[in-house]
């Protein structure tokens, strides 16, 4: 009977102590396009997001879209700066603004049986003002939190 207690509790307790990682551990930054009373509003022009990898590759982040509200973007892990390059497109012009995040790494351990990751504090914002009027920085911490506005995307009013 003892050596069956002892089973049981030892089951118990080598069951109990596995951890979950969190499902949704993909680390990004939200933005939202918004009027000039800070409201999101949809984007009419066709909007690519690009970036320069390590090895010198372009690559796309989000192609073509149209009609977005907000949309997100990954975060590096290991830069100090983040390059975008955002590529506004209509009937009569193609201008490109480039978007320089500044930013912190902050390690982050859930568990040694978890894939790493960092979250990020957001320092500053500089941006080329083609189509782009002004960035704000509205959430500095970008976590696993998806739904949060980071950033406002306020585009010039003649466009």
């Amino acid at each position: 009977m003892r050596k069956w207690l002892f089973f049981i509790g030892m089951t118990l307790i080598v069951s109990c102590s596995s951890i979950e990682c969190p499902v949704n551990n993909m680390v990004v930054a939200v933005y939202d396009i918004c009027d000039a009373d800070g409201e999101p509003v949809a984007l009419e022009d066709t909007l690519t997001v690009s970036t320069k990898l390590r090895n010198g590759v372009d690559s796309v982040l989000l192609n073509k879209a149209v009609g977005v509200v907000g949309f997100s973007l990954p975060v590096s892990q290991d830069h100090p700066v983040d390059e975008f390059y955002f590529n506004f497109f209509g009937k009569d012009y193609n201008v490109t603004d480039t978007v320089w995040i500044e930013k912190d790494d902050i390690p982050h351990f859930e568990s040694i049986e978890c894939k790493a990751t960092f979250f990020h504090e957001l320092k500053g914002v500089s941006y080329t003002e083609h189509v782009i009027d002004s960035l704000v920085i509205k959430k500095a911490f970008v976590d696993y939190d998806d739904k949060t506005t980071h950033i406002n995307i306020y585009l010039d009013g003649d466009r």
